[in-house]
């Protein structure tokens, strides 16, 4: 019996703690209740606090999911004529495109956006009752999902063409100022006038740099960029080769900005004679009819969007002999010893002096290596399906850039690299060995021949990768912008074109005459 009680006394101050309970939360809801705003809509309890996410997207995206049912609730409807409701279902899609237009959250959208999306609900309710049929849904659903994967990859091409497009057209800016410089050169009378410092040009004691372009911007930040971070800028001597047209532009560019204490040398590729067809390879092939059916019609687009794989393989750059100049190195600098070659899309950030010490260990060109797992290795540059390339290549072998590459021009003429070069050249007439451009002959023209430079000399993909390690760009001794995506034009990714924009001289009167600004 006094267990009995015992238990009834315990059951009934459980019973009264948790109406206290009961009661102290019912109090704390209406206290809360009391200072909930009614005016925002949205907020299904009074019960608990929402927190709001300011970047929620939730009826951007129900509006979305709406418009979608809607064109497939209208389709389903013209088929069996009931153009009212057709007419209804397409008047609230245009009525929800247009309130979201651009809107990426809710934070975007207009305050009617919810009144809207309500309208539509029901809308679609009436829709679902008179035609809803599962079979019918799922089949329209999976047709535009066919028409929307159709239309991303169709967009995707035009995407491709038009940045292949955009990355090989000269900006009207870039265009003013060579045109500009090359009427002062001919006008103030540089032509007449002799190149100064002609020992330092052939003395291999300095440190020399070869820089091949047409562009005369890229080339001064190039130029710039060195002397700024060099310590003894008297011992730097540039030489610069361009081609006819631009010759007059770079060499007044020059003149008008001379870099502190550094030489620079600007020849013309023209004047090499001998460089000619009977003893290049590339210039030999220029001028057969197989070439010119390659380049110039076999490669052409019908469309746009069947142009967007192909215009690479009508980029000029892969027929200047600019591109390819830089096998030629003994023969254009014959007295020099050592020379560091620059890709005009890249900034110097250190002083580059200690690249001429180092030990290349017999090998003719040093530079920094490219692969990472199973990215950028030979495979990917070369056509191991030829037995050309599968027997006297590893295909797991690592590739390299061009951009910086120190070359040892004593090892270079002992081996007759150039002599290998033109060899492969020749066996690759035809286009199956290898594509495009420098690198692939590169890589077979040095292979077994290059030195590995620590990754820091280095960095590669301004021009294509936007999620590079900013550690990695600020410590590097040179940036390069490699890709599509120049520091130069309006395609350059704003986060790394400020590395090259601060070597720009933009109150330079050249500069300001042809508009170009930050």
């Amino acid at each position: 019996m006094m267990r009995q009680e015992r238990r009834e006394r315990r059951t009934a101050e459980l019973i009264r703690l948790d109406k206290e309970r009961d009661s102290q939360m019912v109090d704390a809801a209406i206290e809360r209740s009391k200072n909930l705003d009614t005016t925002i809509q949205g907020k299904y309890s009074i019960w608990r606090r929402d927190y709001e996410n300011p970047n929620s997207d939730s009826t951007v995206r129900l509006m979305r999911d709406q418009i979608i049912m809607a064109k497939a609730y209208a389709t389903i409807a013209r088929s069996k004529n009931d153009t009212v409701l057709y007419n209804s279902l397409m008047k609230h899609s245009r009525e929800n495109q247009q309130i979201i237009r651009e809107a990426s959250s809710d934070a975007d959208l207009d305050p009617s956006a919810l009144h809207q999306a309500k309208a539509m609900g029901h809308m679609l309710s009436l829709a679902k009752d008179q035609l809803y049929d599962c079979l019918v849904i799922a089949r329209k659903l999976r047709a535009m999902l066919q028409s929307a994967e159709e239309n991303v990859n169709s967009a995707k091409k035009k995407s491709a063409f038009l940045i292949q497009l955009a990355a090989k057209t000269v900006p009207r800016p870039l265009h003013c100022l060579p045109l500009q410089l090359a009427a002062d050169y001919y006008f103030l009378g540089h032509k007449s006038g002799k190149d100064l410092g002609k020992e330092k040009i052939e003395d291999p004691s300095l440190y020399h740099y070869a820089i091949f372009s047409d562009n005369v911007l890229a080339t001064s930040v190039v130029v710039n960029s060195t002397v700024q971070h060099a310590k003894e800028p008297e011992k730097h001597v540039f030489h610069i080769v361009t081609d006819k047209l631009n010759f007059p532009a770079m060499k007044m560019w020059f003149i008008a900005n001379p870099p502190a204490k550094a030489t620079v040398h600007v020849e013309n590729i023209d004047d090499f004679k001998w460089l000619n067809s009977s003893y290049c390879s590339v210039l030999r092939q220029l001028e057969s009819a197989r070439i010119k059916e390659y380049y110039f019609k076999a490669n052409q687009a019908s469309s746009l969007t069947a142009g967007a794989d192909n215009l690479k393989y009508r980029n000029p750059k892969y027929l200047s002999m600019l591109n390819h100049l830089r096998f030629y190195l003994p023969e254009v600098y014959p007295k020099l010893e050592k020379i560091l070659f620059l890709d005009d899309d890249i900034v110097v950030q250190k002083d580059l002096t200690p690249l001429w010490s180092v030990d290349l260990r017999g090998m003719v060109n040093g530079a920094v290596e490219t692969c990472k797992e199973s990215f950028h290795r030979f495979d990917k540059y070369l056509n191991f399906s030829n037995p050309k390339i599968s027997d006297n290549f590893d295909p797991s072998a690592c590739g390299w850039a061009f951009g910086m590459n120190i070359f040892d021009l004593k090892e270079w003429r002992k081996r007759n690299i150039t002599g290998i070069y033109h060899r492969w050249q020749d066996m690759n007439e035809d286009r199956t060995l290898w594509k495009l451009g420098t690198l692939p002959p590169g890589l077979i023209t040095f292979y077994n021949l290059t030195y590995p430079l620590d990754r820091r000399w280095h960095v590669l993909g301004l021009g294509y990768d936007p999620a590079l390690n900013q550690t990695e760009i600020e410590n590097a001794g040179v940036i390069h912008y490699n890709g599509n995506y120049k520091p130069w034009l309006d395609l350059a990714f704003s986060k790394y074109k400020t590395y090259w924009s601060k070597y720009v001289q933009y109150d330079n009167p050249y500069l300001q005459l042809c508009n170009i600004s930050v």
